[in-house]
C-alpha cells in the first residue's frame, strides 16, 4: 500500500489500533459539530475494514495520519469516491478529520497538500473536489490554501442530509489537473510528499 510522506506527518495504511483513537476522537463535540459520527465502536472497526477495502480495490483511500515526531495519531486524510449524486458527481472527493489537540498547526493543510499532489501524481486523476456545510470556516480555510477554488453557483443541497438539517447547504471547492501543475510550476505547494510502498 501507499504511504505519504511530508515534512512532518506519515500517511499510512490503518491498524487494528487505530479504533480507539478514533472512537475517542469523533466522541468530541468539537470534531462532530460538522461531520457525522460513528454509532458505536463496532462501527469504526467496520469503517476502518472498509477503508483498508477501498485502497484494495481502487489504490486511493482514507489515510491514517501521524505526526512523525514524536510519533502521535493526529487523524485521517485521503480520497473517497462521492456516493450520492449531485450536480459534480461522479468526482473524487478529498477530506480530512483530525483531532481538536492537533488543531491550528498546519497539519490538515500539510496532510490535504500531500493528497492533492498523490490524486493528480500518482493516480492521474483530472479533478478532486472537497465540500463542507457553509459555516464551516475552517475547512474551507483549508481548501483555499491547498489552491482548491469556490464559485457559489456550484453551492447544493446535500442530498442524504434531511431539509431541516443546519449542514444540509454544502459549498463546494474544485481543483483541475491543470489548477494543480500551475500551482506546482509557481512553487506554491504547500508540502512535498514522498511516496512509497508500506514495506519501504
Amino acid at each position: 500500500m501507499t504511504v505519504l510522506r511530508t515534512a512532518r506527518l506519515l500517511m499510512r495504511e490503518w491498524k487494528d489500533d487505530d479504533v480507539d483513537p478514533i472512537a475517542r476522537m469523533v466522541e468530541d463535540p468539537r470534531v462532530g459539530k460538522y461531520l457525522s459520527k460513528f454509532r458505536n465502536r463496532a462501527a469504526v472497526q467496520a469503517w476502518i475494514e472498509a477503508e483498508r477495502e477501498q485502497f484494495r480495490r481502487k489504490g486511493y483511500g482514507l489515510f491514517a495520519v501521524e505526526r512523525s515526531d514524536p510519533p502521535e495519531f493526529v487523524g485521517f486524510c485521503g480520497l473517497t469516491d462521492v456516493d450520492y449524486e449531485a450536480h459534480f458527481t461522479p468526482a473524487v472527493e478529498i477530506g480530512w478529520r483530525l483531532q481538536p489537540d492537533c488543531w491550528g498547526h498546519g497539519y490538515a493543510s500539510e496532510a490535504a497538500a500531500a493528497v492533492l499532489d498523490f490524486g493528480f501524481e500518482a493516480l492521474k486523476l483530472n479533478e478532486i473536489v472537497a465540500n463542507s456545510s457553509v459555516d464551516n470556516l475552517a475547512s474551507r480555510i483549508v481548501m483555499e490554501r491547498i489552491g482548491m477554488s469556490h464559485d457559489p453557483k456550484d453551492d447544493f443541497d446535500h442530498p442524504l442530509k434531511a431539509p431541516d438539517d443546519v449542514l444540509r447547504r454544502q459549498v463546494l471547492y474544485r481543483i483541475t489537473l491543470q489548477d494543480w501543475h500551475r500551482r506546482r510550476q509557481a512553487q506554491l505547494a504547500p508540502s512535498s510528499p514522498v511516496f512509497g510502498n508500506a514495506g519501504g
